[in-house]
């Protein structure tokens, strides 16, 4: 529309239109052009512009309070996430108290067990030892019984003096130990 508008001008005034030519009748066109699309922007642009911008305004305060509700529920969760572990670690530690302490009443008992069966051991090997002993000293008194006899019986063969019956014995004994 400005060049017809330049081409209408050109033709009526007759002399040549350049840039810097002042020409009221274009002055007062603009003008009117110019107010006339300042009203209609202020009748329905404007409106609209400020209704958009309100809109995104409030879809950003939206925003921001819906990232301090999931701001304040992450602190919440959070929080909540160090008692769960707190307790968790406070049930772990009385667990492993429990453990340790079932863990020595087992030991103790194993050590209670352990000294029992040792002590029965030990009073059976005492009555084998006993029992050995006393068959031992049976067996000695036999043989003792037995040389005391053997000896008499060289003694009435040979009835010798005194000094006699001391050398039979001994050579008796003697010879008892070279068999054995």
């Amino acid at each position: 529309m400005p060049a017809l508008l330049v081409v209408l001008l050109r033709e009526a005034d007759g002399p040549a239109f350049t840039p810097f030519s002042i020409n009221p009748g274009v002055i007062l066109w603009t003008v009117v052009v110019f107010l006339l699309l300042l009203a209609l922007l202020w009748k329905f642009g404007w409106p609209a512009i400020l209704k958009s911008v309100e809109d995104r305004e409030k879809r950003i305060q939206q925003q921001l309070d819906e990232a301090e509700r999931a701001r304040a529920e992450a602190a919440r969760l959070l929080e909540e996430h160090k008692k769960t572990l707190g307790n968790a670690r406070g049930e772990a530690q009385e667990i492993i108290a429990r453990a340790q302490a079932l863990a020595e009443k087992e030991r103790q008992g194993i050590l209670e067990r352990a000294r029992a069966e040792q002590e029965q051991l030990l009073e059976r090997a005492r009555k084998e030892i006993e029992e050995e002993k006393e068959k031992a000293l049976l067996a000695l008194r036999r043989e003792a019984v037995d040389l005391s006899i053997a000896a008499a019986s060289k003694v009435i063969e040979q009835n010798l003096d005194s000094a006699a019956n001391r050398k039979l014995v001994v050579e008796y004994l003697a010879s008892l130990e070279k068999r054995q």
